[in-house]
């Protein structure tokens, strides 16, 4: 009897509580409808190349709960845009058995600017795809995915002339990473808020998908009298425009994440395409990436899509759907969680290395010198017959990302990385008297040391010491302590 009365309990228990899950849709459908219907979302591999980054990379995360902001993007000299062509982007497939390419500076320049190893070079591109073309305009962008190195190498200006290829700029992001900066390795691509041009494209093959939405955060640029002057940038960008403080004169700045929020009305939308658009900026929102000129805003789609919201002439059907989006999109200024990609709740990463083993490198001691080589993020020393140091006492060995910058006071653990019998140092120098005020002394691989932060005006001074007779790399974690 107790066992039958049990079993009737459960199977009662277990339809109050469909009741209340059914209600609980039917209430989150109400309060925010793009958040429910990205509930059904099938599974998707992350970290490839049609799906770019980790599952909980921000580009593949929608928020919980967004508050919104009141200020509205402002109208400009042409209508907003959702499109591919010039100013956009290819994302070109490398694969196992493509050649290697070698890439250089364009005519009067000493080479490639790297902006994580902060020198001009020569960039050997292991495996280059066939079929490369650069985008039209004078950004020329391009993104080649590498899934057997396991990374996105994006390039700003890149041309090919006589057979030659040649960029301004050149930066890469792990393929199954965040795709966004971070403090130490805080140039990840070739947009001005450091990130690829692949991150947040609508790809071509996502266009006729059977979705109703872009399973992504979108990619956005503003111009000048939408975007912040003061910040230029926030989370979880990590650079902005170089000119940004002193041209820009709205109030949304770089790495911001805008969206249209609930009340907006989808079915006010009556181009099909831009539909899909809309919905996807009510569930995922866009994040704000880079400036044009004289446009709201544009949202980019990956070039040879064949996306084109004016075929055969101007289309005031959309050009007015998109003036409603521009009139609704807010910046997002608080949530109170996040989902990622595969529909589980989580905690973003809040605590990331500052330490970059960028140069320049002075040989202190020794007769082998290292090189900082950016896909290891090390400084890596050839095999040597006796133990060589070198020093950076340049202080660029931390990027001044305005989010991430140590309080006098703050507690730090630096943990050592190294291969091969390698040793780190780590010492902070008073600017104004040179006088060192922390020395972690030579750490060996896996070694920590934990450190408040000095008051006033300190730069890092940077040890690599080599093994000896093997290769050898050194590198290391700067991390607030706790947290």
């Amino acid at each position: 009897m107790y066992k039958l009365h049990q079993g009737m309990g459960r199977k009662m228990e277990e339809r109050r509580l469909t009741m209340i899950a059914a209600l609980v849709v039917s209430a989150l459908v109400i309060a925010h409808p793009g958040q429910a219907r990205a509930q059904s979302q099938p599974n998707i591999q992350w970290g490839t190349y049609e799906n770019l980054f980790s599952a909980r990379s921000p580009w593949n995360s929608r928020p919980v709960s967004p508050v919104f902001g009141e200020y509205v993007i402002p109208k400009s000299s042409y209508v907003p845009s959702v499109a591919e062509g010039a100013w956009s982007t290819g994302v070109f497939l490398a694969g196992e058995n493509d050649p290697p390419v070698t890439v250089n500076g364009l005519p009067g320049t000493a080479g490639v600017w790297d902006p994580d190893a902060e020198v001009r070079r020569q960039v050997t591109i292991p495996r280059w795809p066939s079929g490369v073309i650069p985008a039209s305009a004078a950004d020329g962008h391009a993104d080649i995915v590498d899934p057997v190195a396991g990374i996105v190498h994006s390039f700003y200006k890149l041309r090919q002339t006589d057979g030659n290829w040649m960029a301004s700029q050149y930066a890469w992001t792990p393929l199954n990473g965040r795709g966004w900066g971070n403090p130490a390795h805080y140039f990840q691509g070739a947009r001005a808020a450091a990130v690829p041009t692949s991150g947040g494209l609508i790809r071509k093959h996502e266009i006729d998908d059977g979705r109703s939405y872009y399973p992504h955060a979108l990619t956005m640029s503003l111009t000048y009298n939408g975007l912040s002057a003061n910040p230029t940038y926030i989370f979880p960008a990590t650079s902005a425009d170089r000119d940004a403080a002193t041209t820009n004169t709205g109030a949304i700045p770089e790495g911001a994440l805008v969206m249209l929020p609930p009340s907006f009305n989808l079915q006010t939308i009556t181009t099909p395409v831009l539909r899909k658009v809309a919905e996807t900026l009510q569930i995922y929102g866009a994040y704000i990436t880079d400036r044009n000129t004289g446009t709201p805003f544009v949202i980019y789609v990956e070039n040879g899509s064949g996306f084109n919201l004016h075929k055969g002439g101007w289309n005031s059907a959309a050009g007015n759907d998109l003036e409603r989006i521009r009139q609704g999109l807010r910046q997002v200024v608080g949530v109170s969680g996040w989902v990622d990609g595969n529909g589980e709740s989580y905690t973003p990463q809040a605590n990331f290395n500052l330490l970059s083993m960028r140069g320049p490198w002075r040989l202190q001691s020794g007769t082998t010198s290292g090189i900082y080589e950016t896909w290891r993020q090390a400084v890596v020393f050839p095999p040597a017959p006796a133990q060589s140091s070198v020093v950076n006492s340049s202080y660029r060995s931390m990027q001044p990302v305005s989010w991430a910058l140590p309080v006098a006071g703050e507690s730090f653990q630096l943990t050592a990385r190294t291969t091969g019998g390698g040793l780190l140092r780590f010492q902070l120098r008073d600017k104004a008297t040179s006088a060192i005020v922390y020395d972690s002394n030579n750490l060996a691989d896996g070694e920590t040391a934990r450190f408040s932060w000095p008051a006033g005006n300190v730069g890092p001074v940077v040890t690599a010491t080599s093994g000896v007779g093997v290769e050898s790399t050194v590198s290391g974690e700067l991390l607030r302590d706790g947290q």
